[in-house]
């Protein structure tokens, strides 16, 4: 199979094209962030319930994740990406309309990421030398700052003055990245079948089953993608849980959304982040960021009876988890054949939706026994298992050329 891409534009887009992009949809996500778990709770009035809906709801995502390679084999990438903004406009929609509705807005926005980070990636890995990488993602995660340490706050803010409020935020936002997305060269991206690729006798296609198998048979990819999946089950179990904490020990309905968007300010510190990853390697970086991270949901579970020490405690562990966000990917995106581009950007990004799953599975789980604090612990355990994981990862992975060879030179 070949990669038919459009006709060539005036210029490639650049990884700051790629990283607007990402700052708007961090501005899609944002501003729903902390308003998703508050509507669904004044809906259902229960964790638990919550817990189990939004395991329901990872299923699909992970489902759409999963059958966008095939997609783009009826259909132009760019189309598929545009598609996932017009969800995000469906999702507001609803939203706006309220009540029960919040369910269909909140499967709507989910599917909406899982597309929108397919199809993010795939164009990454189609105009981003893979030198560049480091710098995307610190760009990108820079460039999205506004919209994640704004967002929250904003959203719970606006949710207090209307509840449909937020929901335009969000049609806004994701207009505007639809109109980005068309002015950005990024080719169509669609495949277009030619001779079969064999593998083992066999044609290779698009069958999810078949993608999962061969992302199966490649050790490191299985290593580069856990990381950021148990990265991800920490934010999920963060962002989801702490404001409802809040409201269940009296803190009040704003201080799930400020605690995000204090969280997300360490988005900013990723630049400072990128330098102290390139002196050492991303082994170090994301070995540091989980074990650190998992001290500070320990401490946060141990400090339950002090409410605000909870908080206090979960919005230190955030600053480990913006180092994994600067570096956990890293790992997976350096593996990848450029013949697998779509469909490994397809398994790569599942991270988010099993993470959508397994958090709110095994959170459900907990709370049937332990008050929500316990979620808190379970978030520690994950990254203390990704902190063992991770030490499978080459010590030089991510090292420049010239600190290897300093290294070198002074071991010998």
């Amino acid at each position: 199979m070949s990669v038919v891409s459009a006709p060539t534009a005036s210029r490639p887009p650049t990884v700051q094209d790629f990283a607007r992009i990402g700052g708007l949809e961090a501005l899609c996500r944002g501003c729903t962030l902390s308003v998703f778990p508050l509507v669904m709770y004044r809906a259902w009035g229960s964790a638990q319930l919550v817990s189990q809906i939004y395991f329901a709801i990872g299923l699909v995502s992970l489902l759409t994740a999963l059958t966008v390679p095939a997609l783009t084999r009826r259909f132009a990438r760019r189309r598929i990406y545009l598609f996932a903004t017009a969800l995000y406009v469906v999702a507001a929609l609803a939203g706006m309309v309220g009540g029960l509705w919040v369910n269909a807005a909140l499967l709507c926005a989910v599917m909406a990421a899982a597309m929108s980070f397919v199809c993010f990636n795939a164009y990454v890995l189609d105009h981003i030398d893979k030198a560049d990488f480091s710098k995307l993602e610190t760009l990108r995660l820079f460039y999205g700052g506004t919209g994640w340490v704004v967002g929250p706050a904003l959203g719970v803010w606006l949710l207090s003055v209307w509840s449909g409020a937020p929901f335009v935020l969000l049609a806004c936002a994701a207009t505007a990245m639809g109109v980005l997305i068309c002015r950005t060269p990024l080719g169509e991206g669609k495949f277009k079948a030619t001779a079969p690729v064999l593998v083992g006798g066999a044609p290779r296609r698009a069958h999810p089953l078949a993608i999962v198998r061969r992302f199966f048979a490649q050790p490191r990819m299985v290593t580069g993608w856990l990381i950021p999946a148990i990265r991800s089950c920490a934010w999920w179990l963060y962002f989801v849980y702490v404001g409802i904490f809040a409201v269940e020990n009296g803190l009040g309905e704003q201080v799930g959304g400020v605690a995000s968007s204090i969280a997300n300010m360490g988005l900013f510190l990723a630049p400072v982040m990128l330098r102290w990853m390139r002196s050492r390697s991303v082994r170090t970086a994301i070995r540091a960021g989980c074990l650190g991270g998992s001290v500070c949901f320990f401490v946060a579970t141990l400090a339950a009876p002090w409410p605000w020490m909870t908080v206090a405690a979960l919005i230190a562990g955030t600053v480990f988890l913006v180092l994994l966000d600067t570096s956990a990917g890293l790992p997976f995106l350096m593996s990848v054949k450029p013949s697998e581009r779509t469909e490994m950007s397809a398994v790569y990004s599942s991270f988010r939706d099993v993470s959508g799953i397994i958090s709110p599975g095994v959170a459900w789980l907990v709370l049937q026994f332990f008050p929500i604090a316990g979620v808190f612990a379970l978030g520690g355990v994950a990254l203390l298992c990704a902190w063992w994981v991770a030490g499978h990862i080459h010590h030089e992975l991510g090292t420049p050329a010239p600190l290897r060879s300093r290294r070198r030179r002074g071991l010998s």
